[in-house]
């Protein structure tokens, strides 16, 4: 077997009561250090951050984040984060939260725009500590090495790939999981399925990334139309954060592939939710992956509830297609990009943005410009 990697936070904390758990673990090791705390307007609203106002933890606020974060953004938090003199960041909510605090991290320690350190590992420094709640079972970007931020001018999603961006704590904490509205449940919880399933067929898949990336369906498959229907449902919130979280593990290691590199120019240039637009990618490249890794697909199946006893692998990894189908149907997922507003021109110039992904490189069969785009279309 050739030489792989497994990279993720130095410390994970699971369960109810972990922010609490990070709470003293940040007060033992900063003291009366100020840090930062990042979130969107809504972690405030709904009073999620209201455990650490009322924490002995000193903190400057900056919940500035919306949805795709972007340069602008990234700016305008970093200018706050060095202008308090803060030493540690805390970034609390889903992905666009996470990181936005990975790109403060970066600029910590690091000359040079955000934009600079697109791509696999142009981070040379390790910055300020760093902290990640996760508020939505989705996005793993507690876990991983990845951060994506929109340049405003250029309308790209910067994919940035570094070990040196790995929050040192990951935290999640079911209690501000409940009563997630459907939608973003549904939205996110496929984007955890996108994450298992690619890196499970991807081509840097190996041995534990396999075992973990079908766990991680399973879980997911079973959990995630529970949590859709009843945003309370106390387990059903903590099998799916367990379930995002060693997605994330496993795509963290084995990359992914053309279900994001696809789903990146949708975001950056029509401000589309990045779950939705996986979800809708998912089924489409799945089919086109499929026949070169027919018995993968076959155990994808399996994973999703599938009982294929009686079929062949052939048969069984057609079924693996249409299970991601249901579920999709199932937690009402758009059944294509036309239904957000997207037209024939605007597929057409996202391809060459796809194909140049960082993302792209780990998808089981390659593609041209010409299948790319065929299968934009199919996303309509």
């Amino acid at each position: 077997m050739s030489v792989f990697k497994l990279a993720f936070p130095k410390i994970n904390l699971s369960g109810y009561g972990a922010i609490g758990a990070l709470i003293e673990r940040i007060v033992a090791e900063h003291g009366e250090e100020t840090g930062m705390v990042i979130c969107d307007p809504a972690m405030v609203k709904l009073g999620h951050i209201d455990q650490l106002v009322a924490s002995p933890l000193r903190f400057t606020l900056f919940d500035g984040i919306k949805p795709n974060p972007d340069t602008n953004t990234v700016k305008a938090a970093y200018d706050e984060f060095t202008r308090k003199n803060a030493k540690y960041v805390i970034a609390f909510g889903g992905g666009s939260s996470i990181d936005t605090g990975k790109a403060i991290r970066i600029l910590s320690a690091n000359e040079g725009a955000i934009a600079q350190f697109n791509g696999v590992e142009k981070v040379k420094n390790i910055g300020c500590p760093l902290y990640a709640i996760n508020t939505t079972a989705g996005t793993a970007a507690e876990v991983t090495s990845n951060a994506v931020i929109t340049d405003t001018e250029t309308k790209v999603k910067h994919v940035i790939i570094s070990d040196k961006i790995i929050p040192d704590v990951s935290v999640n904490d079911p209690s501000v999981m409940l009563g997630i509205p459907a939608s973003v449940t549904a939205s996110t919880g496929i984007d955890a399925l996108t994450h298992a399933i690619e890196s499970y067929v991807s081509v840097g898949s190996h041995q534990l990334t396999d075992y973990i990336s079908l766990q991680s369906i399973s879980l997911i498959a079973q959990s995630l139309p529970l949590a859709v229907e009843d945003g309370q449902n106390k387990e059903a919130r903590e099998m799916m954060a367990q379930g995002q979280f060693v997605a994330g593990l496993s795509f963290n290691s084995a990359g992914l592939g053309m279900v994001h590199a696809m789903a990146h120019p949708a975001g950056a240039h029509k401000d589309l939710p990045h779950g939705v637009c996986n979800a809708i990618l998912l089924p489409v490249v799945c089919e086109f992956n499929r026949q070169n890794c027919v018995e993968k697909f076959a155990k994808v199946a399996e994973a999703m509830g599938v009982d294929t006893s009686n079929i062949s692998i052939e048969e069984a990894s057609f079924t693996a297609i249409e299970a991601i189908k249901s579920l999709n149907e199932r937690v009402n997922i758009p059944k294509g990009f036309a239904e957000l507003g997207v037209t024939e021109e605007d597929i057409a110039s996202w391809v060459d943005d796809a194909l140049a992904d960082p993302c792209a490189g780990g998808n089981p069969r390659p593609m041209s410009a010409k299948q790319v785009l065929e299968l934009y279309t199919r996303a309509l």
